[in-house]
């Protein structure tokens, strides 16, 4: 979206809602308690080794491209994008995870600001699942790696 034309989209927000409030959303943190932050090559060592990877993402992202065999598993936020977000306000489908909780899993999205992993893997290991990896780096590090896609 050009300058001009943000602008009139703010000026309509401005006029329709009487007030906005516009917030960056700050980058996901480099660490998880419980859980595993992985690298594009470690993740395709658990891929390569049959782990099932969960794609956070929306619907639409995952379609146009996701890792190879991956499963959409959309991690539906409302919640604050802050480590101490609150899990209440967000849906996530548990019952796509496998049934043993010490399987290992790994979640990602788009890294940077996508605190979709980030969510999905805190609510996992609040769940009692201990082998959580959460591949901060997400489709855009995969790609930059040349992995498989689908």
């Amino acid at each position: 979206m050009n300058k001009r034309n943000w602008m009139q989209w703010a000026g309509i927000a401005v006029l329709g809602l009487g007030s906005v409030t516009l917030v960056w959303s700050a980058e996901t943190p480099a660490s998880l308690n419980g859980a595993k932050v992985i690298s594009a090559e470690q993740a395709k060592k658990l891929h390569d080794g049959g782990t099932p990877f969960f794609d956070t993402r929306v619907a639409a992202e995952y379609a146009e491209k996701t890792i190879k065999g991956a499963t959409s598993l959309t991690y539906k936020e409302k919640s604050a994008k802050a480590p101490d977000f609150d899990a209440s306000q967000d849906q996530f489908d548990l019952s796509k995870l496998p049934a043993n909780k010490a399987a290992p899993v790994v979640f990602f999205c788009n890294a940077g600001e996508c605190w979709r992993s980030y969510k999905a893997s805190a609510v996992a290991v609040k769940n009692g699942y201990t082998q959580v990896n959460w591949f901060r780096g997400g489709m855009p590090e995969w790609s930059a790696k040349g992995l498989p896609t689908q």
